[in-house]
């Protein structure tokens, strides 16, 4: 009879590393087929919510060294599953169907209600994250009864804004019926509230998809100068035309200069000093007029005097500064305590 051979210490260990996968989140385990496939999982990046990229990464950035035997079990066991499954594709409709096979349909609606639609507990919730120029648009068209019902039942602050964005004839008539309103009925409020999920929620949901040429605008407004030149000249050789567009969504720090006097003097009093030198160092002249000639004599003889002091600096600081300098002016903007014009007729100032 033949000798059973005993397994040697590197088998063993290596058998140990393969049965080790189960400590493996799936975040961890997806990082780390990313992390093999390399470049060629770029289209694999792209399918990932924004959410996902985050919690893969996160795991990918503390893995420390996963042992080459481990990788190989993972790789197995994800080739294993694609072949004996086929290929996988996750869909709001394969979502909706799958969940409908085992949840009542109520329940299923309003989870995917919940998963397509603004954040909000309730309809009244998810109208208060709508724009209020959308929802104007959509009430409009809607009985004036309605309309009130509807304004009556979100923020005040909120309702606000859709009553400037009305006809002015339409909205003072649904003033009135709110003023007049007596509470209503739970028969009445139930359908205004499916009819607002099912018409207009829905409909929202497939049409306020973010335009991609937005998103990377704002990509390209973190980059420094060198990477921004360099990516925008890569895209000009392959498609000119979304590089124009990229290049005329992005605000960069010389269109500080469409500021008004207001603005400059409130952007003044928030940023840092420091970043304030820094940046004007790499400034147009006409820029810097504009900055110097809202200060005061001796705050710009100041400014000018740390400037000079600073000698050469490295356009990488300047580019770090102006950056800083542009969130701010864009933080501000979104308060409504500046206005960063992009010199469309309707931003002008009437003095």
């Amino acid at each position: 009879m033949n000798a059973v051979a005993k397994p040697s210490a590197a088998d063993a260990a290596k058998a140990s590393e393969k049965s080790d996968i189960s400590r493996y989140s799936g975040a961890e385990k997806a990082a780390i087929v990313l992390m093999c496939l390399g470049e060629a999982a770029k289209p694999l990046w792209e399918m990932l919510e924004e959410d996902e990229i985050k919690e893969v990464s996160q795991a990918m950035s503390s893995l420390g060294l996963v042992p080459a035997a481990t990788v190989e079990a993972l790789v197995v066991e994800f080739v294993t599953k694609m072949s004996g499954s086929g290929a996988l594709m996750g869909s709001y409709e394969q979502t909706q169907r799958m969940l409908q096979a085992f949840l009542p349909k109520e329940k299923v609606d309003a989870l995917m209600e919940e998963i397509r639609g603004p954040a909000g507990r309730n309809i009244w919730d998810k109208l208060a994250n709508v724009n209020e120029t959308v929802l104007a648009a959509y009430l409009k068209n809607e009985y004036p009864q309605t309309v009130a019902v509807v304004l009556a039942k979100v923020r005040p602050d909120h309702a606000a804004k859709v009553l400037a964005e009305l006809p002015e004839d339409f909205a003072s008539e649904c003033v009135q019926r709110m003023l007049a309103m007596e509470p209503v009925q739970r028969e009445i409020l139930e359908k205004i509230e499916l009819t607002l999920r099912t018409e207009f929620m829905s409909n929202l949901a497939r049409t306020s998809k973010r335009d991609s040429h937005e998103m990377m605008a704002e990509i390209f407004n973190n980059f420094d100068r060198a990477t921004e030149a360099r990516f925008i000249g890569s895209l000009e050789e392959k498609n000119r035309e979304s590089a124009d567009r990229i290049r005329a969504l992005m605000f960069v720090f010389e269109d500080l200069s469409k500021l008004d006097s207001g603005g400059v003097q409130t952007l003044l009093r928030t940023v840092d000093k420091s970043d304030l030198a820094l940046a004007l160092k790499g400034a147009s002249d006409s820029l810097r007029s504009l900055f110097f000639s809202n200060m005061s004599e001796r705050g710009g003889k100041i400014l000018k005097e740390e400037m000079a002091g600073m000698g050469p600096v490295r356009l990488k600081d300047v580019d770090a500064a102006q950056t800083r300098m542009v969130a701010i002016a864009k933080d501000l903007a979104a308060r409504g305590e500046i206005v960063l014009s992009d010199g469309k007729a309707e931003d002008e100032l009437i003095y």
